[in-house]
């Protein structure tokens, strides 16, 4: 056995033990942990598979970023697991299911690849351009529009996360963005002239006068 192949089967074993630990632990740190190392073990394998592209944005974007920052918020919501496993069993036989479609779904479209005897050749243009170019050429040429789709789906997710963590409170105090736009310079300030008033200080000139009669 080959050390490239030996490799392989290692971290793919790493990969789906913190997989499976990712969705059995207990703690949402340790979860979080384990999907860091799930990220890394999946960047190694790209690694592998000469996608060293690949690689190096699923580290500086996922773990150097996303599950950092993902991390910071878990341990500063203090969020309670054991509630959110209320009717886990109860729910465990629908989501298998749901798991097992998305499995064979996966498997489907997967398994032509698996089928190739023999990688295909490259030819020496594509081999000077390197992983990166070669990438960009395909994304932005033959898969433009499932690029779009997968923009769009992002915004409606990043519109809806927001939607629903808005919460209204009677204490909190917001801004209309319209009202502020409207304000004008007499709404919100006023100029008012007052007249100067002079005050003259004579008690120390007095005490003084007094003082030097006194000693004569």
């Amino acid at each position: 056995m080959e050390i490239t192949t030996a490799l392989f089967y290692i971290f793919s074993a790493v990969l789906l033990g913190s997989s499976f630990r990712v969705i059995t632990a207990r703690s949402t740190v340790h979860a979080a942990l384990f999907l860091i190392l799930a990220f890394f073990t999946a960047a190694c394998i790209w690694m592998l598979l000469k996608a060293e592209f690949l690689a190096i944005a699923l580290v500086l974007v996922y773990i150097g970023a996303v599950m950092v920052l993902f991390l910071f918020v878990v341990m500063m919501l203090d969020i309670n697991s054991d509630g959110m496993r209320d009717g886990f069993w109860k729910h465990l036989p629908l989501g298998g299911f749901v798991g097992a479609v998305i499995a064979l779904e996966m498997a489907a479209v997967l398994m032509g690849g698996f089928r190739l005897s023999t990688a295909p050749e490259l030819s020496a243009a594509a081999i000077q351009m390197g992983n990166t170019k070669m990438l960009g050429i395909a994304i932005y040429t033959q898969y433009l529009y499932p690029l779009e789709i997968a923009a769009i789906l992002l915004l409606v997710a990043i519109i809806a996360a927001i939607a629903l963590t808005l919460r209204s409170r009677k204490d909190a105090r917001t801004q209309n963005p319209s009202e502020q736009v409207k304000v004008k310079k007499a709404d919100r300030l006023r100029i008012i002239k007052v007249a100067p008033t002079v005050e003259v200080v004579t008690a120390p000139v007095e005490a003084a006068a007094e003082q030097g009669g006194a000693k004569s």
